[in-house]
């Protein structure tokens, strides 16, 4: 009695198991099968699930290889919702979480487009090459290593005093001979002011004396003269211009 007791208690154990994981994996509900084509399943294993609008809908049936460039996924999906799976829904592969198990996650379609059917095609999208991206991520951190030592070691050069910049920073006889050469320049830049407007007034000057008068308006006459034939002669080139 004791035997035959234990193994009832087993056996509905293992019935009980069986339901659980098979209502977990939709074993027991009615389904229909789909498909969608990848270059890459990127560690998608059968069992996992095939999740809708973050809901689990069913799970990968099967996993074919077509070609060396192409791996058929044949996805279960729960017949109840079949209503919202349209032709052009795009299936991509994911994860449950930063380090979870593969998904299959189904993007909806267009609400004017078909139903799908047992045995249609979703449209897919391939998964990111992770390998590919670490690697370009790993280039990134070696250049980002040596323009940082590059950079530590220009920055000790400047702090001991060495280059132009150290020297200049360190150098406290250096920094007030370019000072002083600084304000010499504004002096002389003073100076040439003072002296271009000293000779305009000479000049105006020279423009008012009577004996110097007569030379500023002949030098005049003949600037509106020389304007004159200048503009004629282009009137005149424009007008041969029209005539050819």
């Amino acid at each position: 009695m004791k035997t035959g007791l234990f193994v009832i208690i087993c056996m509905a154990l293992l019935l009980a198991l069986l339901f659980v994981i098979g209502k977990q994996k939709k074993l027991f509900s009615n389904t229909i099968l789909v498909y969608a084509h990848f270059n890459n399943i990127n560690g998608t294993r059968e069992g996992n699930y095939v999740r809708f609008a973050g809901i689990n809908i069913g799970t990968v049936e099967t996993i074919s290889i077509i070609n060396d460039t192409t791996v058929q996924l044949g996805l279960s999906i729960e017949k109840n919702m079949q209503p919202y799976m349209k032709t052009d829904a795009v299936a991509s592969i994911g994860s449950d979480g930063l380090m979870g198990d593969k998904l299959i996650l189904i993007a909806p379609g267009n609400k004017t487009s078909p139903i799908i059917q047992s045995g249609g095609q979703l449209q897919s999208s391939n998964p990111i090459n992770v390998d590919k991206m670490m690697n370009n991520l790993a280039k990134v951190s070696d250049n980002a290593s040596v323009l940082t030592e590059g950079l530590a070691q220009i920055v000790d050069k400047i702090n001991s005093g060495k280059g132009t910049i150290g020297r200049l920073l360190g150098n406290d006889n250096l920094a007030k001979k370019m000072e002083s050469t600084i304000e010499t320049a504004k002096q002389t830049a003073t100076t040439i002011n003072k002296t271009a407007r000293s000779v305009d007034e000479n000049m105006q000057a020279a423009k008012s004396n009577f004996l110097l008068r007569g030379y500023f308006k002949k030098k005049e006459r003949q600037r509106i003269k020389d304007s004159t034939e200048r503009a004629n002669q282009l009137t005149e080139a424009k007008k041969e211009k029209e005539k050819n």
